[in-house]
């Protein structure tokens, strides 16, 4: 059915807890979910064992240590089981409304990507209970906007070839929508697809928040996307899934409508 993998931090501090509550959603999914969690650091590997999930060690890094998204991209096309894939941050908390929407997309088109936004929500918020967790995220959790992307389910290739962006900047989740505009269906699940971001600081990068959206390593995803031109997000997207998973043509992609009005807003400091 589905691989869906991700390239989880250590697993230290808090966001040990937050990797591993992510983890067990997404192997409580169903039992045709192969998990996969790349990364070399011991920790990865520990949790990958204690989860009953896979791991794949050694993917390629910059200089910096920081990894690469076109060899981790690579190394699970390796191991893949499935066709359809999963690309999420090690963060992010889902439940069976991903599977819904992304095979309601595959009946619809052989070749597409769905993305959407997340829900920001404290990770004490979050209890065991699954319908719980939703209501309190539906309640509680605020959305990240149409440019914070944390997951992608797409088919097999769709990206290819992938430059080597920098994993955890800016620059190339918004690339991967642009890619994905020139050659498929592109659908905002925003609305059918519950996907919890667990809040958290950005200790784990060198220089923090600043340095992971407009160091050098941003820019350099930027730069390797192509520019500006190329910084897609969810106002792009071809289409728009509802709640009751339906699917229909997003007018505001139209000459990029939505996105400049989003950006307009966001001059005006309108939120």
């Amino acid at each position: 059915m589905l691989t869906l993998f991700a390239i989880p931090k250590p697993f230290t501090g808090k966001i040990a807890g937050i990797q591993l509550t992510a983890i067990d959603s997404w192997r409580r999914l169903d039992s045709d979910v192969q998990v996969v969690l790349l990364g070399d650091d011991p920790s990865v590997c520990g949790a990958a064992v204690e989860y009953g999930v896979e791991h794949v060690p050694n993917i390629p890094r910059a200089a910096s240590g920081t990894p690469l998204v076109d060899g981790a991209f690579a190394a699970v096309d390796a191991v893949a089981r499935f066709e359809l894939r999963c690309y999420a941050n090690a963060d992010i908390v889902f439940d069976g409304s991903l599977l819904a929407a992304a095979q309601n997309v595959a009946r619809a088109t052989r070749r597409f990507l769905l993305v959407g936004q997340t829900r920001d929500l404290e990770p004490a918020l979050l209890g065991p209970d699954p319908e719980v967790r939703r209501r309190v995220a539906l309640e509680q959790g605020r959305l990240r906007g149409a440019a914070a992307l944390d997951w992608f389910v797409f088919t097999g290739g769709l990206f290819d070839p992938i430059p080597p962006f920098h994993v955890g900047r800016a620059g190339y989740d918004n690339w991967l929508v642009w890619r994905a505009r020139q050659r498929a269906v592109v659908v905002d699940g925003t609305h059918a697809v519950l996907a919890i971001h667990q809040t958290h600081d950005y200790a784990h990068v060198e220089g923090g928040k600043d340095a992971a959206y407009y160091g050098p390593e941003a820019a350099r995803n930027l730069e390797l996307a192509g520019g500006k031109r190329a910084v897609f997000t969810l106002h792009d997207a071809s289409h728009r899934m509802g709640s009751d998973f339906s699917i229909r043509r997003n007018l505001g992609a139209v000459l990029r409508a939505g996105e400049r009005f989003r950006k307009v807003k966001w001059k005006l400091g309108v939120r």
